[in-house]
Order: structure tokens, then C-alpha cells, then sequence
């Protein structure tokens, strides 16, 4: 299955929780992925739940959290321009992609796991066979997707995505809705981790997730790699 058009799905939500502080889609998670299929000349389109600007955490354009990819994005206006001026997650339609990538970020916590657009939007892709991919705090996106009859599309299957142990690191456990690692478990999910913030990615079928920011890299090549074998 030949990939040519890709959509991202990225967070409008900006508060973390009740401290006051700003959150966001995590840059980097975006960054890489999208240099990486902008330069095989992939067609890239950025929506989002609320449309228009996509919140950046702050934090990931420390100086510490800076990448090769960041620093493009940060230099490159035209891409800055596409995030700022998301589509409508509500107004796309699965039958114009061929696959779907969401980086993560802590904003997703908040808005992905009830959009009823991007829960609608998983199935199409999955129930088409397309493949969908999702990195980090991203699958959380999957909390509420489910099969044609009716179970959860995560029961038994191997998913990865931000760990608990990763988010009692960042100090944020009693901040977060709720721990990602445990809801994903909840939901009869084979959960398979690697170790905390090293690259780790895992694939079942049509889905692809990725454990951390230093995952999301290796999760684009996967979909490229799988897509290849399709």
C-alpha cells in the first residue's frame, strides 16, 4: 500500500490541569515525523479538534528538548503557518489519506479521548485498512475506539505509549486525567514498554504506537516500513 497523503491529528487543548501552567502538543513529536514524510514528498494535513492554532508545550522548546527537527520547524514559516491554522478535525474525511499519525504531547490527555471526530476518524482509517499511528501520550486517543462489534479496538492487542513510570519522572501523575499506561491496561490492552526514554515502538496489525518523544522518529519509519509490505 503505496502512502502518499498523510493526516495529523494534533491537540487544541493548552492547560495543564489545574496548575495554571501551559501544555500542548510536545514539538518534537510533530517535528520529526512530519520533516521525515515532508521529505519523501509525502501530502501533509494538520487538523486538529478545535481548528486554527495547535497549542506547543513550552517545555518542549527548551533549550535541553531541542532537536535538529525542532530548530527546522522554529526557522521554517511555512510549516509554522500550517499549525497555526489547523483544519477542523469534524470536517475530514478518512477516504482522503492513506494513513494517520498523532504525536503526542500532554494536551491530548485532555480533548483526544472523547472527540467523537477523531474516535470516528480512527475506526474509518482501521476499518479501511489503513494503517494508524500514534505516539506518546497520543493513544490515549484510543480510549474510546472500538471494533465493528462493538469490543474495544485495543483488547489484546500490543500498544505502547507514555509509562507511568516516565510520568512520576516528569512530576505530573496528579496532574494528568488519569495515568495512560493503567486506562490502556483497563481497556485489555497488551501494554509492551521498553526503557524510559529510549526509542520503543510497537506495531499489531494496522496499529502503531510509540512509547516517548524519542519514539516518534522510529514510529514514522515503521508506518513507512509497514506501508511497503502492504
Amino acid at each position: 500500500m503505496k502512502i502518499d497523503k498523510i493526516l495529523f491529528v494534533v491537540t487544541s487543548h493548552d492547560e495543564l490541569g489545574n496548575t495554571g501552567k501551559k501544555t500542548g502538543l510536545w514539538i518534537e513529536e510533530f517535528a520529526a515525523p512530519y520533516y521525515k514524510f515532508h521529505d519523501l514528498g509525502k501530502k501533509i494535513v494538520i487538523a486538529s479538534p478545535k481548528g486554527g492554532q495547535a497549542p506547543i508545550d513550552p517545555k518542549s522548546d527548551l533549550p535541553e528538548n531541542k532537536t535538529a527537527a525542532t530548530r527546522r520547524y522554529y526557522s521554517d514559516k511555512e510549516t509554522q503557518d500550517k499549525l497555526s491554522n489547523t483544519v477542523l478535525l469534524s470536517t475530514v474525511s478518512a477516504s482522503d489519506f492513506d494513513a494517520i499519525f498523532y504525536p503526542g504531547g500532554h494536551g491530548p490527555m485532555w480533548d483526544l479521548p472523547d472527540d467523537k471526530a477523531s474516535i470516528k476518524l480512527i475506526e474509518s482509517f482501521y476499518n479501511s485498512g489503513k494503517p494508524v499511528t500514534l505516539v506518546c501520550h497520543a493513544p490515549v486517543a484510543l480510549k474510546n475506539v472500538k471494533t465493528p462489534d462493538g469490543e474495544w479496538l485495543i483488547k489484546g492487542k500490543r500498544v505502547s505509549a507514555f509509562t507511568n513510570t516516565e510520568e512520576e519522572a516528569v512530576q505530573l501523575t496528579k496532574v494528568v486525567p488519569f495515568l495512560l499506561e493503567d486506562m490502556l491496561k483497563e481497556r485489555g490492552a497488551n501494554f509492551q514498554k521498553g526503557e524510559d526514554w529510549l526509542p520503543f515502538v510497537t506495531r499489531e496489525g494496522l496499529l502503531i504506537t510509540g512509547q516517548n518523544p524519542a519514539s516518534s522518529i522510529l514510529a514514522a519509519d515503521t508506518l513507512l516500513d509497514y506501508s511497503e509490505r502492504l
